[in-house]
């Protein structure tokens, strides 16, 4: 690879830290100067081009980011950016969605947005695979009747030659659907342009997903929120699923009526759901959903690595940052009118 441009002077990074709710996401979240340094490390090449600042939660924001060039983080002041930050023409998300800075129009013309699209893709084929087998296997009602003591055989075959549907074939997508291929499940996918994705048996179009509903064992939704995807899966379309079907969502949770759902898991009508994905989060402990029959709860860890999440940020800033210093196209460029 060729070496990027060396600047006249290095570039101001300024990673903005959120304050969590939870020590756990704290932990995970945070990019630290220490993880910096072990970045620049495994890209020797970029050391003298970038001068990192660090800050946490709103703490001297406006006096971080004048001379700032380029936004790490996750949520930050909006208002008035092209002011607070006249230098600024970068910023990366530390996460796939964006529906927390919607409406998009406070984007200055200059700036680009990116976010983390592809640092999922691992651990979410894993929890997919995994969420997947264990509807297959009766998993949910199994654990049902522990509750309750009763015992009850509950069989199921091979899942060879089953079908999964993957509503939203971006990178999660993408990586249950291959793990799901390697299985023998027969794969459809559902996108709004419905290009052939690799993995994916069958490609359809968002205006097509009434047709490809009934045909699904199970259905795996990992979309955006979007005005295009808030209850895509409303009432009637969960209504198009086969009886006993079983559904899993590490999308977001707007794009599924989760009222509906509980209702058609208490009938039978479906036999099971896994849910990663909720509003508000954490799920208060009083929310109907933590009663509804043959539903597992999962307190959004289906898609981030426990261990090494901010180091596969970083790689992902480096990479673009390098493409950003030799003037050539970034990766995961967020299409503000759509929302990703």
């Amino acid at each position: 690879m060729e070496n990027p441009v060396k600047p006249e002077a290095p570039i101001r990074v300024h990673i903005r830290n959120t304050r969590w709710e939870t020590p756990e996401n704290q932990a995970i979240f945070t990019i630290t100067p220490e993880h910096f340094a072990e970045a620049v490390r495994s890209h020797p090449d970029l050391a003298s081009s970038l001068e990192p600042s660090f800050g946490i939660g709103a703490d001297d924001f406006e006096e971080d980011m004048r001379s700032a060039e380029v936004l790490v983080g996750w949520d930050f002041p909006t208002e008035n950016l092209a002011e607070t930050a006249p230098a600024l023409r970068l910023i990366h998300i530390i996460g796939a969605g964006v529906e927390h800075l919607y409406p998009m129009d406070w984007v200055p013309e200059a700036v680009t947005v990116v976010n983390n699209k592809g640092a999922h893709a691992n651990k979410a084929g894993d929890y997919g695979l995994m969420s997947v087998l264990m509807l297959h296997n009766h998993v949910p009602q199994l654990i049902e009747n522990q509750k309750s003591g009763f015992w009850r055989s509950l069989y199921s075959t091979p899942i060879e030659g089953r079908t999964l549907l993957v509503i939203g074939v971006g990178s999660i997508g993408s990586a249950i659907a291959r793990k799901a291929n390697e299985q023998g499940l027969r794969v459809l996918g559902v996108t709004r342009h419905g290009a052939p994705v690799d993995g994916v048996d069958e490609m359809a179009t968002t205006a097509e997903l009434d047709t490809m509903l009934p045909r699904a064992d199970f259905v795996f939704v990992s979309t955006p929120s979007t005005p295009e995807t808030r209850n895509l899966l409303d009432r009637r379309r969960l209504g198009l699923m086969r009886r006993g079907a079983g559904i899993v969502n590490v999308g977001r949770a707007d794009v599924i009526d989760y009222e509906a759902l509980s209702e058609m898991l208490e009938s039978g009508h479906l036999g099971g759901a896994i849910l990663d994905v909720f509003d508000p989060e954490p799920l208060p402990s009083d929310s109907p959903l933590w009663k509804v029959k043959n539903l597992l709860v999962t307190p959004h860890v289906s898609a981030d690595d426990g261990d090494s999440y901010a180091q596969i940020t970083l790689d992902l800033v480096f990479a673009n940052l390098r493409r950003y210093l030799a003037g050539e196209p970034l990766h995961n460029v967020v299409r503000t009118e759509l929302g990703y």
